[in-house]
């Protein structure tokens, strides 16, 4: 018997690693499509309108968007909870998530990610170095001084661990891909929780798939996935040569 929860999106992407996390954290099988970005069939636009990568299928029900779907899975499982139960830090979580999945996927992933990996490896195309060297020198540092501020000196950002902590150690995970890492001497907050965060046993299994996924060509990902364990589908939405606006990450 299948899992209940399907996933199509790739184990690199941000947002679908923030879903894999609250799936893992909930105790929620899963099986998933790990489509790359940009490779998304006809059959995936019906699924995703915006072409753009988690979408989550719970029996007739379709969802996109990964705040909408992981709001939807803390409703269906509450406990444990991963929004904070005070009504003004669960709004502030909630921003905080929103934060990330607009500045943080701006200048993390496509300004740092997308231009040393994706730009090259799928389109061929010589990296934005102005583009990227000042989203490195002016706008991460500045999204790392606003995010410090909103810390506590050590722990979880409300307490106990939400939906704020994960997305933001999820995109710093992604940024280490291109080996960026934290300045712990200048935003020691920020380098606390993300080391926390990642060092979950949710966040470390998804890291080990993650990571020799990382090492082999795109066409050998799959097979490498299934022979280390990951719940893949038996199917894929997948397959086309890579083309700019399908399947992108939110």
């Amino acid at each position: 018997m299948s899992p209940r929860f399907t996933v199509i999106g790739n184990y690199i992407s941000p947002y679908v690693r923030k879903v894999l996390v609250c799936l893992e954290l909930k105790g929620q099988a899963y099986q998933i499509d790990p489509i790359a970005p940009f490779v998304g069939n006809e059959r995936f636009g019906e699924l995703s309108p915006l072409r753009r990568i988690p979408v989550l299928i719970d029996g007739e029900l379709v969802l996109n968007d990964s705040s909408v779907i992981c709001q939807y899975l803390e409703d269906c499982f509450p406990a444990p909870s991963l929004y904070p139960t005070d009504a003004a830090q669960r709004a502030k979580a909630r921003w905080l998530e929103e934060y990330c999945d607009t500045h943080l996927a701006s200048v993390l992933v496509w300004k740092l990610f997308y231009q040393k990996v994706l730009r090259r490896r799928f389109f061929g195309e010589e990296t934005d170095e102005a583009m990227m060297n000042h989203a490195l020198a002016v706008e991460i540092p500045a999204a790392l001084d606003y995010l410090e501020r909103q810390l506590p000196d050590d722990g979880f950002a409300f307490g106990a661990l939400s939906i704020a902590d994960i997305s933001i150690a999820c995109y710093f995970r992604t940024a280490s891909f291109v080996r960026y890492a934290i300045d712990a001497a200048r935003w020691p907050r920020m380098a606390n929780l993300v080391e926390r965060v990642q060092s979950l046993p949710a966040f470390q299994a998804l890291a080990r798939l993650e990571d020799v996924m990382l090492r082999v060509p795109l066409a050998e990902q799959r097979e490498v996935l299934q022979a280390h364990g990951a719940p893949l589908t038996s199917w894929s939405l997948g397959g086309q040569p890579p083309r700019k606006g399908f399947a992108r990450m939110e």
